[in-house]
């Protein structure tokens, strides 16, 4: 095993807050980086989609540049304290949150994809948790985020291991683009029969009221069956894998699939494999799909379609609650009862039409489902990798 030399963060970077403004500022203007992009990548998406009304000024102080490393510097849990994302590029006009500290180079002995892998690694996360001071929220001091020792091999060693490592996460790229691709595929089907009503054979049907003939207004509880969960108590819960995997509410907004982390000994509700997962608390209307048969909290409700006409029920509710928060008629839910979800409203077409579209989009969902497994997979061997490479155990 390499013995490389241990080096200070404080040796390497200099650290700055981010930029707090008002809400009325967000959704427009110019680039910018959120808490939820910092904790949710290694390295900043080739595009920022993201907007502020910033300054000249503050577009000047708050810049963005390849080798800025952003930490999330506050959090409501020490766990997601310290998660880091890398930039890998210039990020003109751009700005990043208050949330979040940036650590800006000041040598070049740091290549940036060595330490977007690096500050990633279990071990060195676990750093963060003895540096949180815990009142309300989590909080992270810029001396001791300098004072963490990072190992620093030479520049070859570093763009080596990197290289390594990238090759899976381009896989990971790749896949995640194909999910993207499909899944929009089958939302545009969608929206072209059940939205814009140019299903087969729509030229041939009268419209009666605004309705085609044959269609009819149904509410979910007469298309689909529905579980709300209920927690166990706490004493229950473990990460040992014993008992069934626990979901309290829907995970990251836009992953199709759960990740099963938490587990229960106590099996008060269940959702078996296949049921899609639907967000009762706030946010409600988000959706996910388990692979696994889980346990599911108060937050989530499990969905099953009577006619098991699966991907049809998927894709009718990612039609209706497009938003966030959003239920229906656009109304804001903090929560929504059993009563008020089974009783919202839908207009459905004949069953053989849904069957025939429910047909041509399980077989697109299915290869969703490979190229999510293959993400898994790419994820794994990676993150297996990955504290081996960066402590020299294997040999490059």
């Amino acid at each position: 095993m390499k013995k490389w030399e241990s080096v200070r963060l404080g040796d390497l970077y200099e650290v700055h807050n981010g930029l707090s403004k008002s809400g009325k500022f967000f959704g427009s203007g110019y680039p910018f980086l959120t808490f939820s992009t910092v904790f949710n990548n290694y390295f900043l998406p080739k595009e920022l989609t993201d907007f502020v009304q910033s300054t000249e000024k503050e577009r000047e102080s708050y810049s963005i540049m390849r080798g800025d490393v952003f930490v999330t510097r506050t959090s409501e849990t020490s766990d997601e304290l310290g998660m880091s994302c890398v930039a890998l590029k210039d990020y003109p006009d751009a700005t990043y949150n208050g949330f979040t500290k940036r650590m800006r180079p000041i040598t070049d002995r740091v290549l940036p994809e060595y330490i977007g892998y690096y500050m990633r690694m279990p071990s060195f996360r676990g750093k963060f948790k003895a540096f949180s001071t815990m009142t309300t929220r989590a909080s992270l001091k810029n001396e001791d985020l300098l004072s963490l020792e990072i190992k620093l091999p030479k520049l070859e060693e570093q763009r080596a291991i990197a290289n390594i490592l990238l090759t899976y996460d381009n896989l990971i790229e790749n896949n995640q683009k194909q999910i993207k691709l499909l899944e929009e595929a089958a939302r545009r089907l969608y929206k072209e029969w059940f939205v814009d009503l140019h299903f087969p054979g729509y030229e041939n049907l009268e419209d009666i009221g605004g309705i085609p003939d044959g269609w009819r207004i149904v509410q979910l509880s007469d298309i689909a069956d529905v579980i709300m969960g209920q927690s166990p108590k706490s004493q229950y819960y473990n990460q040992e894998k014993e008992g069934l995997p626990f979901h309290q509410g829907v995970g990251t907004y836009g992953n199709r699939f759960v990740k099963d982390e938490i587990y229960s000994t106590s099996f008060t509700r269940i959702a078996e494999a296949g049921s899609i997962l639907f967000s009762v608390r706030a946010p409600v209307g988000r959706l996910n799909i388990t692979k696994n048969k889980i346990v599911i909290g108060r937050g989530l409700s499990a969905m099953n379609h009577k006619d098991n006409f699966q991907s049809f029920l998927f894709y009718l509710l990612k039609e209706r609650f497009f938003k966030e928060n959003i239920v229906g008629n656009g109304s804001i839910f903090a929560s929504i009862s059993k009563d008020e979800l089974l009783g919202q409203k839908f207009m459905i077409p004949p069953r053989e039409l849904a069957e025939k579209y429910n047909s041509i989009v399980t077989f697109i969902d299915r290869q969703i489902e490979v190229a999510d497994t293959q993400i898994e997979l790419l994820s794994e061997a990676r993150d297996r990798l990955l504290p081996k490479l960066m402590s020299g155990e294997i040999e490059l």
